[in-house]
């Protein structure tokens, strides 16, 4: 049944609506495909981020003009179909790749990402490639990494010098460290010890010398020193 120009238009406004804002499309033909299997499709298609539709070619052509989807839709012959995203393009080429595989009456004709036109191999490879959120994924743990690195290896070390003394105290080194250390120190603490005792035996000797010396040791000088004295004034003064 005809569409009427009312209802064509109607088509075109609510598709180049959706179209507007989309940024990658997928292109396809189908040959038999039965309801439940384009139930599927459209299915697949929700789930990753996208919307399905089977279009005219003259009405998506026209829908898509001035969206970024544009190049992709213009002079289409035969059946087609467009999945469109304005997300992630891997993964709606990975879900269409995948359920592709399993159901031949579907084919692509062509692709389009951020404006440029893609072939079929080409998406096959797009679908090959990380999506979104696996690059964001491997981002962070480049991010995390040194930070995650730095900690283990302080963990690590911690761990490794709590199993090393465990083990040295297992074999009973501490003991023998201990007791080395003991026998160094022991001389040195007597040595200390006896110390005050030296200095109070020197000083005892001192004294005991200084008590043994005869007080009059130095009067002869100062005896002979009075003699003389007394001698000198005993002496007439010559007039």
């Amino acid at each position: 049944m005809a569409l009427t120009k009312a209802k064509k238009n109607a088509k075109v406004a609510m598709l180049a609506t959706e179209l507007e804002h989309s940024t990658s499309a997928i292109i396809g033909t189908f040959k038999g495909l039965t309801a439940s299997k384009d139930f599927q499709l459209r299915k697949v298609v929700r789930e990753a981020g996208g919307s399905y539709h089977v279009v005219k070619n003259k009405l998506v052509a026209h829908s898509s003009k001035g969206t970024k989807v544009e190049a992709a839709l213009q002079g289409l012959k035969g059946v087609s179909s467009v999945a469109y995203t304005s997300g992630d393009p891997v993964a709606l080429a990975k879900a269409l790749s995948t359920w592709v595989k399993d159901n031949a009456e579907f084919t692509f004709k062509l692709g389009i990402v951020d404006g440029k036109v893609i072939n079929v191999a080409e998406i096959a490879a797009l679908a090959t490639l990380p999506g979104k959120e696996e690059l964001f994924s491997k981002l962070l743990f480049l991010i995390q990494s040194p930070a995650q690195r730095l900690a283990t290896v302080i963990n690590a070390t911690g761990r490794n010098l709590a199993v090393v003394v465990n083990m040295a105290a297992e074999q009973g080194k501490f003991g023998a460290v201990a007791e080395a250390i003991a026998e160094v120190k022991a001389p040195a603490a007597e040595a200390v010890a006896e110390a005050p005792a030296a200095e109070a035996a020197a000083a005892h000797v001192e004294e005991a010398a200084a008590g043994d010396q005869p007080s009059g040791a130095a009067q002869p000088e100062n005896s002979t020193a009075t003699q003389g004295g007394e001698a000198a004034a005993s002496e007439p003064v010559e007039g």
